[in-house]
């Protein structure tokens, strides 16, 4: 039988891969760069960059592009027998890049290439691939003891699993949760969109009814617009207590133990490499310096937003009193009478505006926005295997007609694939002895898919998503990086790496690209001035109470990656109480266990990092003030920002970088600005 994942193929051969296919296939290419790598190591003479790095670069390339679509079949189409391949080729796979990371030889041919007299005639694109790669080897123990080197291996395996494990948990909690109602009795209030959506999910399911589920399209609508307490206080309880040891299926799939191992995993990693805690370790791939840089920057936050969010928070109160009669607000309630009042005072909903952003027609005006601003053209391509229907796929080409790279577009959410939003690397831009190959993205969205005879209709919110994620892919897609290690978002302080889409999501708020993005989707009526100026109004609505979540999120994630003692089971739970006594406005009810659906610090790459979305947020509002300043569509603003930022990928420091766009170092007042924390 041939294997699809060995066969030279310029896109993963969707259509073919069955899990059977993945383990053999990773073995053999496993066993060819072992192979491959002590033969290069073992030759004589000096190493050099394209004599012994770049094959070195080009075997574990071939590596990433085969579990590249068995990774992502286990993200988006999961299933019994995938995730089981997948959790023994991830062992697999953990162990050979940790015997790399770890591997004398290597790091000394990484070592004799940078002391080489010719180093610095290489590119800085080259240069910065060593640098950070030498970086990295200590990192990683290459300078330990054997035994030392074997432990922080060891350890690594078990953090992968672990982390593994944490992802699927999730992932079976929140489909292990329905509630089957047989009418729409206690639906009053819910938009008829997401009626039609809880009708389908019962009718595929097989019952009578309406179906709800912990998916976030379900969760979200319960949770803003059912007029039925006891139904949000339901949903709410079986969301806020997935994967834990609380809630209905209290623990059925329980995170509780693994988080302490994860935390007591990395702590010990970080130790045995010289550092204090897991939060010093992950600052040496960061823009921030020092944990105090951190902890300074979210107090800082904290104090600019901590008035307002008081302040609004005093202001839903009151509404909820005065207006609703509530005097006992509780946490299920919060969504709701949030957006009662943000329709008092504003007479805008979310909802009402997802007619006026069907996907095509967003997903139109998108491309035009990057054609304006880049001269970059967008269009689909037929003919592409993809993982399931609703997956479609597109190309890039310059002006000039010449590609630049490739994405697959997943935008709803269904059974089988996680939650959230994210973008991720098919194919990274590369040099081979043939050519350039140019990089392919997914994107992945769980945006309610269409119901009836009704194409996808995105809330607003949901439209800053998709153009955040396609922030991360232009990142990605327009590099002109030809070395994988530094190439798009590889290389990228993680501090920084969420500039390219918190930049994006600026131009969901301008007239001119409102009116490319929307349009009703029966009458292509666009959405009137006045109701613009009730979204702009409406823009900063309980900025502070979401500034103050967003810094109790970051703030926990450090504070806990700061300990070094985690034999007390309570230590998470404690942390996060601090941290909310210090932080928040608002406190949920004891039962709430948000932090084992926590998969961005858990299983994701922000652990020790999540500040990061609030860091480079001060990066992505002062560049895109540039361009508040100059025209949102001002051609040499927009070139300047593709060949300082977007084509550079990590060949350079982050700083740098901006600085070359901006002309100065980064200034948080447009953050503050745009977060209505400060007057214009």
């Amino acid at each position: 039988m041939i294997n699809p994942l060995l066969v030279p193929s310029p896109l993963p051969p969707f259509a073919r891969i069955r899990a059977e296919h993945i383990e053999p296939a990773i073995r053999e290419i496993l066993r060819d760069n072992r192979a491959r790598l002590e033969q290069l190591l073992a030759q004589a003479g000096t190493p050099t960059w394209h004599d012994t790095l770049v094959p070195v670069d080009w075997m574990n390339q071939r590596l990433a592009r085969t579990w590249s679509p068995a990774s992502h079949l286990h993200a988006v189409a999961d299933n019994e027998a995938l995730r089981e391949v997948y959790n023994r080729c991830l062992a697999e796979i953990t162990d050979y890049q940790t015997e790399l990371a770890q591997n004398p030889g290597l790091y000394a041919a990484y070592q004799a290439v940078s002391e080489r007299a010719d180093f610095s005639a290489l590119d800085l694109a080259a240069q910065r691939s060593v640098t950070n790669a030498l970086r990295d080897f200590r990192l990683a123990g290459v300078d330990l003891p054997v035994a030392e080197r074997r432990a922080i291996r060891e350890l690594r395996q078990q953090l992968s699993a672990a982390q593994a494990r944490f992802e699927q948990n999730l992932l079976d909690a929140t489909q292990g949760w329905t509630l089957d109602l047989p009418d729409a009795t206690r639906l009053t209030g819910l938009p008829e969109g997401a009626q039609a959506l809880a009708r389908s999910r019962a009718h595929r399911a097989g019952v009578a009814g309406y179906r709800l589920s912990l998916d976030f399209p379900s969760y979200l609508a319960v949770m803003t617009y059912a007029e039925d307490r006891r139904l949000r206080e339901e949903v709410y309880t079986a969301y806020v207590t997935r994967a834990s040891d609380q809630g209905p299926n209290a623990g059925r799939f329980d995170n509780s133990s693994l988080m302490l191992e994860i935390l007591r995993l990395r702590h010990a990693i970080a130790t045995r490499t010289g550092f204090e805690s897991f939060a010093g370790y992950s600052l040496a791939t960061k823009m921030a310096k020092t944990p105090q840089d951190v902890l300074s920057f979210l107090e800082q936050l904290a104090e600019r937003g901590r008035a307002k969010a008081e302040e609004e928070y005093r202001t839903l109160a009151a509404f909820a009193r005065e207006d609703l009669g509530d005097a006992a607000m509780e946490s299920w309630d919060l969504a709701y009478y949030s957006e009662r009042l943000r329709q008092r005072d504003f007479a805008v909903s979310q909802d009402a505006l997802r007619p006026f952003f069907p996907l095509p027609r967003v997903l139109e005006g998108l491309f035009e926005l990057v054609r304006r601003l880049y001269g970059v053209r967008i269009s689909a391509r037929d003919g592409v295997e993809v993982w399931h229907p609703d997956v479609r796929f597109y190309e890039l080409r310059d002006e000039d007609g010449e590609p630049r790279g490739m994405f697959y577009l997943d935008p709803y959410a269904r059974t089988g694939k996680r939650g959230g939003a994210w973008m991720d690397e098919c194919r990274v831009r590369h040099r081979t002895g043939s050519g350039v190959e140019d990089p392919v993205a997914y994107l992945t969205c769980n945006f309610t898919p269409p119901v009836e005879d009704a194409p996808a209709l995105l809330t607003h919110t949901e439209v800053i998503t998709l153009f955040h994620e396609f922030g991360h892919g232009l990142h990605h897609m327009l590099t002109r990086v030809d070395w994988p290690a530094v190439s798009g978002i590889n290389g990228v302080a993680w501090d920084a790496v969420e500039l390219p889409s918190q930049f994006m999501e600026n131009w969901c708020w301008e007239p001119e690209v409102l009116r490319l993005i929307s349009g009703h989707y029966q009458t292509g009526e666009p959405i009137d001035a006045a109701t613009f100026q009730r979204m702009l109004a409406a823009r900063h609505f309980q900025a502070g109470m979401q500034l103050l979540r967003q810094v109790e999120f970051a703030w926990f994630d450090f504070a806990l990656h700061m300990h070094g003692d985690f034999s007390d089971p309570s230590i998470v739970q404690h942390t996060l109480d601090a941290v909310r006594d210090r932080v928040a406005v608002v406190h949920p009810p004891a039962f709430n266990r948000f932090q084992h659906s926590f998969a961005h610090i858990f299983s994701g790459g922000y652990a020790a990092g999540y500040y990061s979305y609030k860091w480079a947020e001060v990066l992505s509002a002062d560049a895109f003030s540039l361009f508040e300043q100059r025209g949102v569509f001002d051609p040499d603003t927009a070139r300047s920002f593709l060949h300082s930022v977007l084509e550079q990928g990590g060949s350079r420091d982050a700083e740098e970088l901006f600085r070359e766009f901006r002309g100065r170092a980064p200034d948080i007042t447009p953050l503050l600005r745009h977060s209505g924390l400060v007057v214009s």
